[in-house]
């Protein structure tokens, strides 16, 4: 179950990305981030509350809401990095490089929790990834119009503050109802998101947000609250060195859609990448 869990988690992951895509295409990506973070936020509650587990928020240790908090303020810093950099250049670049939070996961995984079952089939898997994500990542024309190379440093932000986010879950979901450990998580990414609006002085830009975008905007955060309960479900019962990887294999949707919706250009260098990653991944989901 926890196998198909994380493969929901990738497939609502990829459609993530392209309807946050739609929804900062004239939106501050800082404001759509705090907006979405609301839709998500209501959207756990609310299977917190369909599998009764909000009663037992009593029992939650320090230690675990601790560690969730720190898992929420990971993941708001991975989205603000995140949907900036989609803000400023094209999804085929920077999904793979956000996607490279596998690679510091799987080995944060190895080191801390002791996942070393197929310690060289993991590791030739990471290096596969890593090569995989470099042959996407090529220098190309830009099929949109992009504002220097900024966007690479927000990219890199978001992977490695991802990765983090999902060693600091792994830690504080323990004994605590997955579902439920969503919504308390993210109760603090919402605080985290909204500080950053504020502090940027950009609280005057929500009220003039365009409908068209806020659906889009709406919709990116209902796909990633449905992701969330998939990837902690997942991680909670299942490996985290196998999980990430799988749910990461988002690329490939968020890459199929980016192709027809935006008609963004893959060379023969970057699909080779591709499946580079989901021949790894792939490797290391079977030896498990």
């Amino acid at each position: 179950m926890w196998i198909l869990a994380a493969i929901g988690s990738a497939l609502f992951a990829g459609i993530t990305s392209i309807l946050a895509k739609c929804g900062i295409r004239h939106t501050d990506s800082d404001v759509a981030t705090a907006l979405r973070t609301v839709v998500v936020l209501a959207f756990a509650w609310l299977m917190a509350g369909m599998v009764g587990s909000i009663p037992t928020i009593g029992q939650v240790t320090s230690r675990s809401l601790l560690f969730l908090a720190l898992s929420g303020l990971a993941t708001g810093a991975s989205w603000i990095c995140y949907f900036k950099a989609l803000s400023m250049g094209d999804v085929n670049k920077v999904v793979p490089i956000d996607k490279c939070s596998t690679v510091l996961t799987v080995l944060l995984a190895i080191v801390l929790f002791g996942e070393a079952n197929h310690l060289a089939v993991k590791l030739v898997g990471c290096a596969g990834i890593l090569v995989g994500t470099l042959m996407m990542v090529e220098r190309k024309r830009q099929d949109h119009d992009v504002r220097g190379q900024s966007w690479k440093w927000y990219a890199i932000g978001s992977a490695v503050f991802a990765a983090l986010t999902s060693i600091l879950a792994k830690v504080g979901i323990e004994g605590v109802e997955s579902n439920l450990a969503t919504a308390i998580r993210t109760c603090f990414v919402l605080v985290m998101a909204w500080v950053i609006v504020g502090m940027r002085g950009k609280m005057g830009e929500v009220c003039g947000i365009d409908r068209h975008e806020l659906l889009f905007i709406c919709l990116s955060g209902v796909a990633t609250g449905a992701s969330w309960l998939c990837y902690y479900y997942a991680i909670q019962t299942g490996v985290v060195s196998v999980v990430v990887p799988i749910d990461k294999l988002s690329i490939v949707v968020s890459m199929a859609f980016s192709a027809a919706v935006f008609k963004e250009t893959y060379t023969k260098r970057s699909l080779a990448g591709l499946a580079i990653i989901v021949a790894s991944t792939l490797l290391m989901t079977v030896f498990r």
